[in-house]
């Protein structure tokens, strides 16, 4: 037989806006250093992307599409699920089939796989590789940090409920207070569902050929050295941010290419273009955070005070919460869009700071391009990337939400103005200029990222 030239990877990501990211980018990293990468994503999803006109934009190079089911191919989607766990019942059965079938397919098509690249969301996905017969890697899209929590709630190591009045010692982690861990361990009664979807991402990961997190060496540096005593396949691969925007060593990257949203790009980079160097507050909470009506009150309220330019992303179903009147009134200081691309407004010399949740994806993409960060963070692992953000690389500073959980209008405008123009904004920029060359050496040639990528390859393409 001959011998084929690329060794094939398959990826097959999460279908979830903050999961399709960083694997896409990974995916083009792949294909930019020789693999032969095919994505693989539910059909129901696909079917959007295609159908959804403005509502979602795709491009990406060479990279090849495929399909499984994940047993809701029709209208709707997943949403058609009773729970989550109905559907994470209904994709294991469903999507562990067809996956092997389509594994089976490229084979026979002369185009076989050699690895499967997994969100640990579906952990049922490494079986499948090991049973058809092919290398696995795990693809973590949280940090290493948020990583190891659950993996030490899943091995007994951590034990929930936590006592509220007791500060946690984890190995490879500064000290945390209980708020300061994912919202599934510290309120493990309120989020069920997702706990069990945590701690399950580990459930067989001992079986996995590599194990990889969007990260980067440098950025969270005592916890990987732990997690590498326990996991000596683990290698960090990030930041997965398009290269234009880190090394500059790809022309043709210059966006992640999926979008299962639709971009307005012109109104707000015309709006920046317009304004001074560093004078903007850029507030985005991400593709799934939900505000009360209240809490969207303080946040206007917050911006209106601060007396700065902002640009407000609300989502068109989240825009009936604004104060009546606020697009109007405040339109000589500020713009409020319903989408945007991150990455260029990020990268926009007039953006001075960035009022966020916390998202990893969010998080990873500031720290690369050095702009500091107003942490108010919701839920997830939001809380725990919050407390480094502020407290371990110090780059922003966390807004504090009152006894009634609400972060206060006051407390917004106080943090982004000490961040434009206060004493500790200063530091908080030659800090956050610090990680951003950091970031762009991690993934340049010879970079710790770089070179586990390399390593990886090497290691494939040898088997």
């Amino acid at each position: 037989m001959e011998k084929r030239e690329k060794a094939h990877c398959l990826v097959f990501f999460c279908p979830i806006q903050g999961h399709i990211n960083p694997m896409l980018q990974f995916s083009k990293r792949l294909e930019h250093k020789g693999l032969k990468v095919t994505l693989i994503t539910t059909r129901s999803i696909h079917k959007a992307m295609h159908e959804g006109g403005e509502q979602s934009t795709i491009s990406f190079s060479s990279v090849a599409l495929e399909t499984i089911s994940d047993g809701f191919d029709g209208e709707g989607g997943s949403a058609q699920a009773e729970s989550i766990q109905a559907y994470r019942d209904r994709v294991r059965e469903i999507g562990s089939q067809t996956l092997a079938e389509l594994i089976d397919k490229l084979s026979a098509s002369g185009h076989p796989a050699d690895c499967l690249v997994y969100d640990p969301v579906f952990p049922w996905a490494l079986d499948v590789a090991k049973t058809v017969g092919i290398a696995a890697a795990a693809f973590f899209t949280v940090s290493c940090a948020v990583t190891n929590i659950y993996s030490l709630v899943h091995n007994g190591l951590l034990k929930l409920p936590l006592n509220p009045d007791s500060e946690i010692l984890l190995p490879g982690l500064p000290p945390l207070q209980p708020s300061d861990t994912p919202s599934f361990i510290y309120v493990p009664e309120s989020y069920p569902a997702f706990l069990k979807l945590s701690v399950d991402l580990f459930s067989n990961l001992d079986k996995a050929d590599w194990v990889f997190c969007n990260t980067f060496y440098e950025l969270e540096q005592e916890v990987i050295e732990y997690w590498m005593t326990k996991f000596w396949t683990l290698r960090t691969i990030g930041p997965t941010i398009p290269s234009m925007y880190l090394d500059k060593r790809h022309e043709d990257n210059k966006e992640y290419g999926l979008s299962l949203l639709k971009l307005n790009s012109d109104a707000c980079m015309k709006w920046l273009n317009a304004k001074p160097k560093g004078s903007v507050a850029y507030m985005s909470f991400g593709s799934m955070a939900e505000h009360g009506a209240e809490q969207m009150e303080e946040l206007g309220l917050g911006l209106r005070r601060s007396k700065r330019y902002f640009l407000w992303v609300v989502r068109a179903s989240e825009s009936v919460k604004l104060p009546k009147g606020f697009v109007e009134e405040t339109s000589e200081k500020g713009l409020v869009v319903s989408w945007c691309p991150q990455l260029e407004v990020l990268a926009h010399e007039a953006v001075g700071c960035f009022v966020t949740h916390c998202g990893w994806n969010s998080t990873l993409e500031a720290l690369s391009l050095g702009v500091p960060m107003v942490a108010v963070p919701q839920w997830a692992d939001q809380s725990t990337n919050a407390k480094f953000i502020t407290d371990v690389w110090k780059i922003g500073l966390k807004a504090q939400a009152d006894e009634k959980g609400i972060v206060r209008g006051e407390e917004i405008a106080h943090c982004v103005r000490e961040i434009l123009d206060g004493e500790r904004g200063k530091e908080i920029r030659k800090n956050a200029s610090k990680w951003k060359a950091l970031a762009k050496n991690a993934v340049d040639e010879g970079g710790s990222s770089d070179k586990n990528i390399d390593e990886f390859i090497a290691e494939l393409v040898q088997r």
